[in-house]
């Protein structure tokens, strides 16, 4: 067995290069200076006896070998977290540090209606946020850079645990006095392909606005240019088209001081599962899901 092993820290270094592909915006990313993170990571080469990264002036590109370790290395530090997580859980539950990632669909419209209690009843819960597309919070959970992620499904989140929270369902909203507004039970085949606006790609509310209309060629005509909801709000309250928008959403005012109209689809899944979810056989799991009961009864 080898005498020196590299150190979790120079392994974060090394995740954090991979991840960012910039020594300056690795090193802010891990709280340290740029010569600080430069001089751990060529400690750890030198350690190996390897060279893991090529340094040019104006790109950073790892080596074949190089990419091999970055990917061992997050498993190790994922493992290094499930250690600290396994002493954690012995403790207090919803106690201590938990990072959570959010898609941005569900965080401006539903922590701020759970959070204020969650603070009240769980004074010892230090929860950070992370808002993120669905893509990157999943990437986040897998490489440990989140504890749980809050999310919708149905969406493809690899090895993971999943507590079901409640559903979500969509409604189709138009503007107001539309002359083309269809009946107040609105079916997938009155959507006018040519002025529906959706979310762009990278947010699974898109996916699941199409899943639930189940007509293929919506996914070739409609306009996929918001880049979040409430520009989509504002996109529509000009007359511009008509869109998707989740009840829970709606709920919290999104059309507030708007003319739009918001109606029902007449659809088996115009819906979307909203959900927590988290590592597989993480030792959190049962702190997970007493977090899942204080969401679902917010």
């Amino acid at each position: 067995m080898s005498t020196y092993l590299p150190t979790l820290k120079q392994l974060q270094y090394l995740v954090a290069l991979h991840e960012h592909g910039h020594f300056g915006r690795a090193a802010d990313a891990c709280f340290v200076s740029q010569s600080t993170l430069s001089a751990g990571l060529r400690e750890l080469e030198t350690l190996l006896g390897v060279v893991l990264v090529e340094r040019t002036r104006r790109v950073v590109r790892f080596t074949p070998l190089g990419n091999q370790v970055v990917a061992k290395a997050h498993r190790l530090l994922r493992e290094a977290e499930e250690l600290s997580d396994l002493v954690q859980s012995h403790g207090l539950p919803l106690a201590g540090e938990l990072r959570m990632s959010v898609i941005p669909t569900i965080a401006p419209f539903l922590l701020p209606r759970i959070l204020p209690r969650l603070r009240a009843e769980r004074p010892q819960l230090k929860l950070f946020l992370r808002e993120e597309p669905s893509g990157a919070a999943i990437e986040s959970l897998h490489h440990g850079r989140a504890d749980c992620v809050l999310l919708a499904l149905p969406f493809a989140t690899g090895e993971v645990e999943c507590e079901h929270l409640f559903n979500d369902p969509l409604l189709v909203a138009f503007p107001h006095d539309d002359p083309r507004d269809p009946p107040p039970l609105v079916t997938p085949a009155s959507i006018d392909e040519n002025r529906l606006l959706l979310l762009e790609d990278g947010h699974c509310l898109k996916d699941h606005a199409l899943a639930a209309c189940n007509r293929p060629e919506l996914r070739a005509s409609a306009t996929m240019i918001g880049t979040s909801l409430h520009t989509l709000v504002q996109m529509v309250d000009n007359g511009l088209g008509l869109t998707m928008l989740p009840e829970m959403a709606i709920t919290a005012g999104i059309l507030a001081n708007t003319r739009i109209v918001a109606r029902a689809l007449q659809s088996e899944h115009a819906y979307r599962e909203i959900a927590l979810v988290w590592r597989k056989n993480s030792p959190r799991g049962e702190e997970f899901r007493l977090l899942a009961e204080e969401l679902r009864a917010g």
